[in-house]
């Protein structure tokens, strides 16, 4: 159930999840910090982001600003000549021109082996979470753990915070091999160049964060159920709002730090910065330059990736210097662009809307699912009702299921969002940077070379994983997106009246 939680997480918050990355990244339970060292985690970790989705409805009566850049999904724009940009590069030839992804042999045979490598890591990696999981309800361990946390305090209170770090903690070693064997994929395929010790710190520091979010939410949830046998699943719903908003505007203040060093881009990128200040004001956000952060990504990873995240006072944008290494101020100015996107077009509006009802419906077939499973096995697993703490580990089982089956619509929704994003940053830039949807296409290309991108994804592996068009696509797309030359008004930007 707790871990459910984290599922969610990366799913429906765009703004936050890295959003322009075109690549997959299986998700292996692991970090924030662990899905920018592999950037655009595929599954999006599909529950905690659903609940803070759930937050920023309830809270935009409270918070008006929240909203304030989702408003419009048509935007009316200042003439483009006056946003200054950096020098045009030089205009493409036949040559050199950017139509279609293409990778040297070397380069096309490690994207796909790494690739296909991910997808096994990331079927494994659920295998041996529902694994571990019945095999803690089977061999009566959650019985076990809760007699123990009963044996040492009478106090219901004071019994979670017992049983449900241990229970934490055993979840998290079983997925430590799985974290391992990724990450010496990623150090093989030079897509991370963080070493072991570093690594090591991060997975402990991320396993007690989440520790401390599974007590919490535990602990709501026994409250919830011990209150309302019948509601519990509504009421927890409804508690677990302002806890997880809490945790979606601190993430860029307080987590994210805890991982990655920040310091402003106009220290380092003052044109950049004066660029990006323009472009959003275009795209309709008010992101002044001491709200952009460059992130020093390339101590732990190669790949290249921005994003907007937070809301309020803690939104911001970040930028890796891997990207600017990479790429040209005008393809750095399109990856922005996308971001954008997704505040503009209201994907974070849609997406707490669309994931808030999978949330509630989830929790309410775990409600129903949980008495069914224990009027069948509960006594041969000495869980007895649903106020026990043992029977946590069923729900848990039962959210991780969902999340599980979920994922092709899950995912389905957010891919639908990502070419929407993807139509906006052309759009954005467009009249802005010379050769716009070249630009666009070339900083595809760049971003699959490094990433290894899989030129060529099995249909089912899209189908079930992929929460990005295949960058392959959007590279074609990218090329070929011009209304203008056709006589055609744009989808999104609109020029002044």
């Amino acid at each position: 159930m707790l871990r459910g939680f984290l599922k969610l997480a990366s799913s429906c918050m765009p703004a936050d999840c890295a959003a322009y990355s075109p690549r997959l990244r299986a998700a292996i339970p692991a970090i924030r910090a662990q899905s920018h060292a592999a950037k655009g985690s595929m599954l999006r970790r599909w529950n905690a982001a659903t609940c803070a989705a759930l937050l920023v409805i309830v809270s935009s009566a409270a918070f008006p600003g929240l909203s304030h850049a989702q408003e419009l999904p048509t935007v009316r724009t200042p003439p483009p000549q006056q946003i200054e940009t950096p020098p045009a590069p030089p205009p493409p030839n036949a040559a050199n021109e950017v139509n279609r992804y293409t990778l040297s042999h070397e380069r096309y045979e490690k994207a796909v082996a790494y690739s296909r490598a991910e997808y096994a890591l990331y079927f494994l990696s659920a295998f041996i979470g529902f694994a571990v999981l019945l095999l803690v309800l089977r061999s009566g361990l959650a019985g076990r753990i809760r007699d123990f946390a009963q044996s040492k305090t009478e106090n219901r209170f004071l019994q979670g915070l017992i049983f449900i770090p241990l229970l934490a903690l055993i979840l998290r070693l079983a997925d430590l091999p799985v974290h391992i064997v990724w990450h010496a994929l990623s150090r093989h395929y030079e897509q991370s160049v963080q070493g072991w010790g570093s690594w090591l710190l991060d997975w402990g520091k991320y396993g007690l964060l989440r520790t401390l979010f599974y007590v919490v939410m535990g602990l709501l949830l026994f409250f919830a159920i011990r209150s309302s046998p019948r509601k519990w699943w509504f009421y927890f719903w409804l508690l677990a709002l302002p806890v997880l908003l809490a945790m979606f505007f601190l993430e860029p203040l307080v987590i994210d730090p805890m991982f990655f060093k920040f310091q402003p881009l106009a220290a380092t990128e003052p044109q950049l910065t004066n660029d990006l200040v323009k472009v959003t004001h275009r795209a309709g956000l008010d992101i002044p330059a001491e709200r952009m952060f460059l992130m020093k990504a390339s101590s732990k990873t190669n790949e290249l990736n921005a994003y907007v995240t937070g809301f309020g006072a803690s939104k911001r944008v970040v930028i890796y210097d891997t990207l600017l290494k990479k790429m040209s101020p005008q393809e750095t100015l399109f990856v922005f662009g996308h971001e954008s996107g997704h505040y503009v077009l209201n994907h974070i509006r849609n997406g707490i809307l669309f994931f808030a009802a999978v949330l509630l419906l989830a929790l309410f077939l775990a409600y129903r699912l949980l008495n069914a499973i224990l009027d069948r096995w509960g006594l041969r697993w000495k869980i007895y009702g649903p106020h026990d703490w043992a029977a946590l580990v069923i729900l848990l089982l039962l959210i991780d299921g969902m999340a599980f089956l979920s994922s092709p619509v899950v995912n389905g929704y957010s891919r639908f969002e990502e070419h929407s994003a993807d139509i906006f940053g052309l759009e954005l830039i467009h009249g802005i940077v010379p050769g716009s949807a070249q630009v666009a296409a070339h900083s595809f290309q760049a971003m699959g070379e490094n990433d290894l991108a899989d030129p060529n994804p099995p249909p089912f592996i899209r189908f079930w994983l992929y929460t990005h068009p295949p960058l392959a696509e959007r590279l074609v797309f990218a090329h070929a997106y011009d209304p203008w030359g056709k006589g055609q008004p744009p989808k999104y930007i609109k020029g002044p009246k």
